[in-house]
């Protein structure tokens, strides 16, 4: 029988593995945290209401205030509850949602100084295929709502800022008629950006020649999309979308404006 090495035991808790990695024992306050997390996305806990008391809270995990503060505070940072302090304070329950991911992410795009040429690539790869996509599951449903939106955009064309809220609009549609969650939030984490990109590019050159010489051709490259899904055409759809895509990355990348941060301050 052969005998352990020396200085190791199969039975250390944080000592190095046999594949060379070392095991973390989670916090009492981290699996706290991770239970309530659970029961939240589980909708066990319902949005709106109040945790159960401190106390008995305490009693069940069998833990001090200060751990079962800390895994609130862990649950606080997620945007998944909010804590009011006081006689008549607690710990609401929220839901989770996309915006506060693409918050999150957004800051993790500015810490790594990413430039927008690199969102609007990240964009190019997952937008075409979607309206492609599209033309293989459309209903009459999504032709009825894609028209509305339209009718929308056209409406908008004589002001700048709704227009260009309709035009944001419009993408974010034709994602979310996908059908597709995970597709959903990928693209939320970056419309954040690129929204705040349009607006931001509106401001400064509304009333321009360029400005509405973009615009025309983005509500005509919108009217032709539509044609694309209704007509049941992926091929043609993917391949106006990118080339719509890359003229809107084009126009709204400026020199004073290169980076997330740039953009988001």
């Amino acid at each position: 029988m052969t005998s352990e090495p020396h200085g190791t035991s199969r039975h250390t808790v944080g000592r190095a593995s046999t594949v060379g990695h070392r095991i973390r024992v989670p916090k009492m306050a981290e699996l706290i945290a991770s239970d309530l997390r659970r029961q939240i996305v589980q909708a066990e806990l319902h949005e709106g209401g109040l945790l159960p008391p401190e106390a008995n809270l305490m009693n069940q995990y069998q833990v001090s205030r200060p751990t079962l503060r800390e895994a609130f505070r862990i649950l606080e940072s997620e945007s998944l509850i909010s804590v009011r302090r006081g006689a008549r304070g607690g710990a609401r329950v929220q839901l989770p949602t996309n915006a506060v991911a693409a918050r999150y992410a957004a800051t993790i795009l500015q810490y790594h100084g990413t430039t927008l040429e690199d969102v609007y690539e990240a964009r190019l790869v997952v937008e075409p295929p979607c309206v492609a996509l599209l033309c293989e599951t459309r209903t009459p449903e999504t032709l009825r709502r894609l028209r509305q939106a339209l009718a929308e955009h056209d409406a908008a064309t004589a002001e700048p800022a709704r227009s260009v809220r309709t035009h944001i609009a419009f993408h974010s549609l034709l994602i979310e008629l996908t059908g597709n969650q995970t597709l959903r939030l990928l693209m939320e984490l970056l419309e954040q950006i690129i929204d705040m990109a349009n607006v931001s590019q509106v401001e400064s050159t509304a009333g321009s020649p360029a400005h509405e010489r973009a615009s025309r051709k983005g509500l005509a490259a919108h009217h032709r999309i539509v044609e694309f899904i209704e007509n049941r055409n992926p091929e043609e759809a993917e391949r106006l979308w990118r080339k719509h895509l890359s003229e809107a990355r084009d126009y709204l990348v400026r020199a004073d404006v290169r980076t997330v941060l740039d953009l988001m301050g």
